[in-house]
């Protein structure tokens, strides 16, 4: 019998077709084994193709998948219609207000940030590495929400499974670069070893959306570098030294009316 596909969903977003999928439930084999859906991995395309259908299929069956080519930005990009993959924007996030569509991105450690006003059914979806976040993608998420009706007093977010903080170590020039940009961002790296600190990038994305002024957050405090058997991890493959690292997929979409 098949695994199911795992489907980590937040309250905050309760009511709206959405979820933080993981490894679980895929096609592929080897080092990228399970819900693979990265494109730009060197899995068997047919696979790749086989798990983002699931992935859909967990969510909401029927709709269609939007995703971007995800270049660590801060740009977000308003949806409409689905791209074709070969022509799919460089961006890290995207907005809608069309039902039927699920707005995806995908992620090996990177914070995936699901967004969602309710009353205006608007959503939105942002892939947050360390380089957009701090850029700005969650604020540009925001901003192209507003742009379809929703209000950031309304809006609601949640954070997916990323790499946590006592797994994400960086050196001395990282926290500095972070700190050129905001002497408060101190706050987000304990000491680690000699020369070394521990960067809590969910505890960043959280940060980022308060000062927005989104009225709910949720992090669902899901480390992708300690549990292998759940997630994908960039930062795990290349510590074991492996060819190729596996990428899962957050979805979030509209009900029909």
């Amino acid at each position: 019998m098949a695994e199911p596909v795992e489907v980590n969903r937040a309250r905050v977003l309760e009511g709206l077709p959405h979820g933080f999928l993981g490894r679980r439930g895929g096609v592929s084999n080897g080092v990228v084994a399970g819900l693979n859906v990265g494109l730009g991995t060197g899995d068997e395309p047919k696979a790749v193709t086989e798990n983002r259908r699931r992935a859909v299929a967990a969510i909401e069956p029927g709709a269609r998948l939007a995703t971007v080519y995800q270049v660590h930005s801060a740009d977000c990009v308003i949806v409409t219609e689905p791209w074709p993959d070969a022509e799919r924007p460089h961006a890290d996030a995207l907005a809608t207000d069309r039902p039927g569509l699920l707005l995806g991105v995908v992620t090996a450690d990177c914070a995936p940030v699901l967004l969602a006003d309710p009353v205006a059914r608007v959503v939105g979806a942002a892939h947050a590495g360390w380089k957009g976040a701090v850029g700005g993608v969650t604020d540009a998420t925001i901003a192209a929400m507003e742009a379809l009706g929703a209000e950031r007093g309304r809006i609601v977010a949640a954070i997916g499974p990323c790499i946590a903080q006592t797994s994400y170590e960086v050196d001395a020039g990282f926290r500095e670069r972070f700190q050129e940009a905001m002497a408060d961002n101190a706050e987000f790296f304990a000491e680690g070893r000699q020369g070394h600190f521990q960067f809590d990038l969910e505890g960043y994305v959280v940060a980022r959306l308060q000062a927005a002024g989104i009225g709910a957050i949720e992090p669902l405090h899901l480390d992708t570098y300690g549990d292998p058997g759940r997630f994908f991890s960039f930062r795990r493959a290349t510590h074991r030294a492996e060819p190729d690292y596996g990428r899962q997929i957050s979805l979030i979409g509209l009900p029909p009316q």
